[in-house]
């Protein structure tokens, strides 16, 4: 892809990405729309997939942000069905799709077939985690979901590379395939574990920020592509060197974890953006070259192996949640009993993303001997269709479908008074080492610094309380609202000031610069105090 094609995909997916957040659509799926509709703009250029880039360039990273994001102790409560999940569901949708796509298909050999059941089997990481914040899923099933992502490439990629060394003639069998699996899953949680602790000391070693970060935008890259060169997953060498980094966040700097968070949500809105995107501007490049297959033939095979592809994940998400209780008096005596509504969203939540899309098009031309492989563009349109299909019709009916359940959504007020108690205990210790400090003479400060230091504790303690307070009759804010918006105020006249006095050159640009990052970062304590 040359520079220009490149710099409109970037700015236009990311135009669209912000324009979606003024709508009620979810911006995957805005996104997807437009890149459809662009494909067909005269002169736009054309923008194909390539799997050498989609997969070691955009994968990691984006697994890479989800990883750090996520929790390591829910997502080991919650073990079992994200398990069940990214592991048993994928390889038995694998086997059900390519089944009935070989049933379907007239000619279609097996191995082929699950080759493309391969394809399509793991749901996309960003759209089902991103319609799940918008609408306010339930944390237990959101942790499900983005769990579940976190390892599904792994095992899809994996199976896909055992059904196409059959597909293709290399001699594969099926104790094969299951060591060639278990190698690849193994090894890359073994590179994973052997990278995370020098990576984790090395963070907390340098001193700069700007050096840190250098380094955790190459993380994911770095587990990836060592892990893949000795044929283990990069994708699971990513996640665990994620989780632990993102479970140890605490132990870096203060600066470090505030650019870092910047930098990532950057990138992450980028690539995420530009990946919903390519996927619609995929269309002029799967209908080229579908052949004998256009027409209606081709739309009913879209049609059931969409309705497959739902269908699967269903059969399979209602036994994983039910059947472990029935068969473990253990699992019922310790969990409480899960309704039929939860299993049902996650079953609904199986959107499929560019994952699909990249894994489809690295499928060879030819298979040993020379000849085509089987029904090769076929396989790309049934891709792409069951991902807009999923995109579209699983992204758009999710959040009213969510409403009609009446899942019980994120406790606020319990999580608010959580968060209070924490921080009174957290302030209480502080509190009792700040007399302990003050009570040492080489510490004595004047009595207004000491009371600052005081009442900037205070003001932390009773931040959160004060959201669970009254708020004011006349413009409907709460006390901590009113507080960030006053502060925000005294600091942009500060700030108005600073600038006419450079103007006015009694002070210079560089320090100019310094009174201004100072009155950044008090507003940015200001806001996160309130938030």
């Amino acid at each position: 892809m040359h520079v220009l094609p490149l710099l409109l995909l970037v700015a236009g997916s990311a135009a669209v990405a912000g324009a979606a957040r003024r709508t009620p659509v979810p911006a995957p799926l805005l996104l997807v729309a437009a890149g459809l509709v662009i494909a067909y703009v005269p002169g736009v250029p054309g923008y194909e997939l390539d799997p050498e880039v989609v997969l070691p360039l955009l994968l990691p990273p984006l697994l890479y942000t989800a990883a750090t994001d996520s929790s390591y102790l829910d997502l080991r409560a919650h073990l079992r069905p994200i398990a069940l999940l990214s592991v048993g569901y994928v390889l038995f949708a694998t086997l059900a799709v390519g089944w009935v796509t070989y049933l379907i298909v007239p000619g279609l050999p097996l191995p082929a077939a699950l080759v493309f059941g391969a394809v399509v089997a793991p749901p996309d990481a960003v759209a089902a985690t991103a319609v799940a914040r918008r609408v306010g899923l339930p944390s237990k099933i959101t942790t499900i979901l983005q769990g579940e992502s976190l390892v599904n490439d792994a095992t899809a990629i994996t199976a896909y590379k055992v059904a196409l060394a059959a597909a293709v003639g290399e001699g594969a069998t099926w104790s094969g395939g299951i060591r060639e699996f278990l190698l690849a899953a193994v090894g890359g949680v073994v590179v994973g574990l052997v990278l995370m602790m020098p990576i984790h000391w090395l963070r907390t070693r340098l001193n700069e920020a700007l050096l840190q970060n250098t380094l955790s935008l190459l993380i994911p890259f770095v587990a990836y592509g060592i892990a893949e060169q000795v044929h283990a997953s990069g994708v699971l060498a990513v996640v665990v060197v994620a989780l632990y980094l993102g479970h140890r966040a605490w132990e870096v700097d203060f600066a470090t974890r505030l650019q870092e968070e910047a930098v990532w949500k950057m990138v992450a809105f980028v690539l995420e953006s530009a990946v919903f995107a390519l996927i619609g501007l995929q269309l002029p490049v799967v209908l080229k070259g579908l052949g004998p297959y256009e027409g209606v033939s081709a739309a009913w095979y879209a049609v059931v192996v969409f309705l497959a592809v739902v269908a699967a994940r269903f059969v399979w998400v209602y036994p994983a949640t039910f059947l472990p209780r029935i068969v473990s008096p253990r699992i019922r005596k310790r969990e409480e009993n899960p309704t039929w509504k939860a299993p049902f969203v996650i079953g609904w939540a199986g959107m499929r993303g560019v994952v699909s899309l990249a894994i489809a098009f690295s499928i060879p031309l030819t298979v040993d001997g020379g000849d085509a492989f089987p029904e090769r563009n076929l396989l790309l349109f049934l891709t792409f269709t069951t991902v807009i299909a999923t995109l579209v019709v699983q992204g758009l009916t999710l959040p009213p479908l969510i409403r009609l359940l009446k899942l019980p959504g994120r406790d606020t007020q319990a999580e608010t008074l959580a968060e209070a108690n924490a921080q009174a205990q957290a302030s209480r210790a502080a509190e009792q080492r700040l007399d302990e400090l003050l009570a040492d003479e080489r510490n004595v400060l004047p009595p207004p610094l000491a009371d600052r230091l005081r009442s900037v504790l205070e003001r932390r303690r009773n931040a959160v309380w004060e959201r669970l307070g009254a708020v004011n009759p006349v413009t409907g804010e709460n006390a901590d609202d009113t507080y960030r918006r006053l502060s925000r105020k005294m600091i942009s006249a500060e700030r108005e000031v600073f600038v006419r006095l450079r103007d006015h050159r009694y002070i210079d640009d560089e320090m100019l610069r310094t009174l201004l990052r100072r009155l950044d970062l008090e507003e940015a304590a200001a806001y996160r105090e309130a938030a």
